[in-house]
């Protein structure tokens, strides 16, 4: 583990350890806000991640009081134009994209609210653990602003019922109620937040990185397939997994009774 973070640019940290990736939204006394350079540097971290061998997992948080409370309205106001507006949806949608299409896992590590856009952050991360007292809510409905865009993402990860109430009440969701609906994984204490989400990582590092990137980018092309086109991709994906060095490595391990030694081949 390195002495500190490294900072990426003074809204985002990177701390390494153990194969995992550790980014910090670090704007605290805007709750986090995605803020155009905040959303500029975090897809361009992201796009590093992707070419470094020695990250298995990415896991993203926010500092201070919050994880994120989505775009920054300020910053939205300050150029009222379409072209300003476009631009700022159009990161942000590349930004989301970026996350779920990363060949490595990425966790939300969630603490305070989560909302609008920070909702959307959650909702396209991999996996997510919340701390107890985390909340969630897509409320631009209540300021003429419908979270569009958090929709998308929202929408794929809990049922449309569910979606569409959060949309069009705004209302804050609790931690408890959220892993109900799916939208995270794992909810727990407050202080054990880092030591669940670093556990969780862990455990995925460990596995065979070509094994989980094919699996990772095959579960969120398979899920906008016909039944039967998804059944067809998905055995061949299975065939060209089979053929890996790393799969026949661990298969020979299992029956051999011994730890595995992944390539990434």
């Amino acid at each position: 583990m390195n002495d500190g973070p490294d900072v990426i640019t003074p809204d985002l940290l990177r701390r390494d350890a153990g194969g995992v990736a550790w980014l910090t939204l670090n704007r605290p006394a805007a709750r986090n806000a995605l803020s155009l350079g905040l959303m500029e540097a975090l897809d361009a971290e992201l796009a590093r991640i992707e070419t470094e061998q020695a990250v298995k997992v990415v896991v993203i948080g926010g500092a201070g009081p919050a994880f994120c409370a989505g775009h920054d309205l300020r910053e939205l106001r300050a150029t009222p134009t379409r072209a300003a507006y476009a631009a700022t949806f159009a990161l942000c949608s590349r930004l989301m994209l970026r996350v779920v299409r990363l060949s490595k896992p990425v966790i939300a590590r969630v603490h305070g609210v989560a909302t609008a856009a920070g909702c959307q952050l959650v909702a396209s991360c991999d996996l997510a653990v919340a701390a107890d007292g985390a909340r969630f809510a897509t409320p631009g409905v209540n300021i003429g602003l419908f979270c569009s865009t958090p929709m998308v993402a929202l929408s794929r990860a809990v049922g449309r019922k569910a979606a569409m109430e959060m949309l069009l009440t705004g209302d804050l969701v609790d931690a408890a109620r959220a892993r109900e609906l799916g939208l995270v994984n794992r909810v727990v204490a407050e202080h054990e937040l880092d030591a669940a989400v670093s556990a969780l990582a862990a455990q995925i590092a460990a596995k065979s990185p070509l094994t989980v990137a094919l699996g990772k980018a095959a579960f969120y092309r398979q899920a906008e397939m016909e039944l039967d086109a998804a059944y067809g991709y998905a055995a061949e994906v299975m065939t060209r997994n089979m053929l890996a060095r790393d799969a026949q490595e661990g298969i020979d391990a299992f029956l051999a009774k011994r730890p595995p030694v992944w390539t990434g081949t």
